[in-house]
């Protein structure tokens, strides 16, 4: 096969993995700013163009696409798509699990767990909005942020006020979501593919912080999930329409708790915790659809082949 990584960066710790991962099964593997792609659309000929020329010769694509590019990024995977290359993961899903909101809609509909959340237009009601959460200690996040930024822990009714009022006077977009105290400031990573957990980490904050990001401090270790917990990931990515997903459960004590679903879950920090080759799990993924792809093709053709002649 014939593999690109859509990544704007091709030094990045899990680009570098996925190249490596897909080179070592025999793969050829290059790396595409998805940021510096357009597409050509015409009737029966849609085409993708990088650098000047046609690229028509992918045969599956991993999409890496961060938060700032997700509207164009998700455009040219749809592209792909739409030229029946193989995706990791689907346009449609990766936009979904981007909108934090539409993501705990669609989690609530499938009725997995999740931390009580709020979602307003205005300061107007926001005592009724934290008294609809559990009322203080509560988190407040920016639906846009990304790896703890524009989180915040208010630890009094009238600090989370003055906060919730300072978001909306900014013109930003918040959700209001319960505390967890017996989280302890601590978290649980699992990593799906193909509707199978292939590793999973325990974060943990550093001292003095409530968020377990890796990128604000935070620590991992392996950790062997609950039945429960497996079961929640696993459901949590089908609900999402993901392939490849980083689930984020909160412990509670009524259940795992999902806070997001990720649709481009970092290498680094799971393969370093749980020293597996998680990288070769979805270059393992790719090669089960190819080959399927491969064996539809006759079936396909004596179809087109039998409908012409009517």
């Amino acid at each position: 096969m014939k593999i690109a990584v859509l990544s704007t960066n091709k030094h990045l710790y899990s680009t570098r993995r996925l190249v490596e991962a897909a080179s070592a099964r025999g793969h050829e593997c290059i790396v595409i700013d998805h940021s510096k792609c357009y597409v050509g659309i015409r009737q029966g000929q849609p085409s993708i163009h990088y650098k000047g020329h046609d690229i028509a010769d992918i045969d599956a694509i991993i999409p890496r696409i961060g938060a700032s590019v997700t509207f164009y990024g998700s455009a040219i995977v749809r592209q792909f798509e739409v030229m029946n290359v193989i995706s990791a993961n689907p346009s449609q899903a990766i936009t979904r699990s981007r909108d934090k909101l539409r993501c705990m809609q669609i989690l609530s509909g499938a009725g997995l767990g999740l931390p009580i959340t709020g979602f307003a237009r205005t300061a107007s009601d926001v005592d009724d909005l934290i008294s609809m959460v559990g009322g203080a200690p509560l988190v407040i996040k920016l639906l846009e942020g990304t790896q703890g930024i524009g989180v915040v822990l208010a630890e009094t009714k009238k600090a989370a006020s003055s906060v919730i009022e300072a978001f909306y006077g900014l013109g930003n977009n918040i959700l209001i979501q319960e505390y967890i105290k017996e989280a302890k400031g601590s978290d649980i990573r699992a990593f799906v593919v193909d509707g199978k957990v292939v590793g999973a980490m325990k974060r943990t904050a550093k001292e003095g912080e409530f968020r377990s990001n890796l990128h604000r401090g935070g620590t991992a270790e392996i950790v062997k999930l609950t039945r429960k917990e497996r079961e929640t990931a696993i459901a949590a990515a089908k609900a999402m329409g993901l392939t490849v997903a980083g689930v984020d459960m909160l412990p509670s004590d009524r259940g795992p708790l999902i806070l997001e679903v990720n649709s481009s879950p970092g290498l680094e920090g799971i393969e370093t915790a749980t020293h597996k080759d998680i990288a070769s799990e979805i270059i393992k993924y790719l090669e089960t659809q190819h080959e399927a792809k491969q064996l539809l093709k006759p079936v396909i053709k004596r179809k087109i082949k039998k409908e012409s002649k009517l």
